[in-house]
């Protein structure tokens, strides 16, 4: 039997209210030890008003939020004491309810209990982490279709398309005097591997639009010394952060800032111009330059409209990343030509550049309204299920024996149940639940 955890469910801070979470076989009865309220003997949900002490001493008055399993969130007895907003007084209780036989919850314990009781898929417990870690509304929406369990029912149909493949193989294992079953297993792993991995395609490349809305993106700022990087920096965030002079190697180290350019959060580097210099500083901004370059998901390539023959030394840094090429200063130039992106950071003339962001990232409207298999773990799981097939469908061209094409399709099926938690073992669970805040 599991012990009963408790924990502080909101932030560690000073407010109105916190709230101290209890779950587990004894959470009734633990409170009631130092309540003035009995809630051993409540049969259903319920909200009870009440006063808490220590021995003698009266600790707070609280309401007891009850709800007894399986009806709660982690599917055990749940209490969740609402207090005043005190780190004192929100210590004092949890100190009072480890005392009375309690222990203290570990980093993402509630969901994990939950996932382990059945009420949470892996799917929905990693979106309770994504709900409350978001940044973005965009972000915010795609984590509530997981949580919901609108994304675990994309994984759903292609779970049982291998199982019924898997099925039917089953036949040719128990009848193989009948070759004519068995090339007709041949051609249908090899059609239904095609439609299946098709849509696994599909899936991986949601996921990765929908990985973009809801971590954001690292975009690099670059261009030789004095085209107006700094400029263009203050002209995104809408601020005057990067230090702007008419002197070359004004920066000498990166700058940061962050946007939400329509629902896509991206983090500006703005970043020193490269050119040979003898200042140490600047020497090391240089350095760091490429080292953004090199993390960068995209880069913003930034260019002289006036001086559009100056060579540079970007070339070799930027040869195999995303590239946008913007032509800074266009206000003053008046024949412009029209292959050219131009825009002007010191008028804020930067539309242009936003819509090709948007463009380049690939990121369409439909993706943020669309459930997506979007963390590393669940497109990592959905690239091995993809191999698994083609194994299998190689395997079948080969006319290797049945049933070891049988075998690959069933770590295909497996791994399509890791992504749901089906087939994950419990030390695998904590550490996912490992990355949550201890009152989750």
């Amino acid at each position: 039997m599991l012990d009963t955890i408790v924990a502080l469910a909101t932030p560690p801070m000073m407010g109105a209210l916190a709230i101290i979470r209890l779950s587990g076989p004894e959470a009734f009865n633990i409170v009631t030890k130092s309540f003035t309220k009995d809630l051993t003997k409540l049969n259903k949900n319920a909200m009870v008003y009440g006063k808490l002490f220590d021995d003698e001493e009266l600790v707070d008055e609280v309401i007891a939020f009850c709800f007894k399993g399986p009806h709660s969130f982690t599917g055990e007895d749940v209490v969740e004491i609402s207090c005043h907003g005190s780190m004192l007084i929100a210590n004092e209780i949890i100190e009072l309810m480890i005392k009375n036989g309690a222990r203290l919850a570990g980093r993402g314990e509630f969901t994990n209990r939950a996932y382990l009781n059945g009420k949470l898929d892996l799917v929905q417990a990693e979106a309770v982490n994504d709900m409350i870690t978001a940044t973005t509304k965009e972000a915010k929406k795609l984590s509530l279709l997981s949580l919901v369990g609108e994304t675990s029912k994309v994984v759903y149909p292609i779970r049982e398309r291998i199982a019924d493949v898997m099925s039917l193989i089953e036949v040719n294992i128990d009848y193989p005097e009948y070759r004519d079953i068995e090339e007709a297993s041949y051609a249908l792993v090899i059609s239904e591997v095609d439609y299946i991995n098709a849509e696994i395609k599909k899936l991986i490349n949601q996921g990765r639009q929908g990985q973009i809305i809801k971590e954001g993106i690292k975009v690099a700022i670059v261009g030789a010394p004095n085209v107006g990087k700094s400029s263009l920096l203050n002209a995104l965030l809408k601020e005057d952060k990067a230090i702007v002079t008419d002197i070359a190697g004004t920066t000498r180290d990166v700058v940061e800032g962050e946007i939400n350019l329509h629902g896509l959060r991206l983090l500006l580097l703005d970043t020193a111009g490269i050119r040979e210099s003898v200042d140490k500083i600047e020497s090391i901004g240089i350095e760091k330059t490429k080292k953004s370059i090199a993390e960068a998901d995209l880069v913003i390539y930034v260019k002289d409209a006036e001086n559009v023959g100056k060579e540079d030394e970007f070339a070799d840094l930027i040869k195999d990343k995303k590239v946008i090429t913007v032509y800074n200063k266009g206000d003053l130039v008046s024949k412009k030509d029209p292959s050219r992106l131009y825009i002007s950071a010191l008028t804020n003339d930067i539309g242009a550049l936003e819509k090709a962001i948007a463009k380049v990232v690939g990121v369409d409207e439909e993706s943020y309204l669309r459930p997506s298999l979007n963390n590393a773990r669940q497109l990592a799981l959905l690239r091995k299920a993809y191999e698994e097939l083609e194994t299998a469908k190689q395997e079948a061209i080969d006319e290797v024996a049945i049933d070891l094409v049988s075998v690959s399709l069933q770590q295909a099926f497996f791994t399509i149940k890791e992504i749901l938690g089906e087939n994950v073992d419990n030390d695998l669970s904590k550490e996912i639940f490992s990355r949550f805040c201890v009152g989750k």
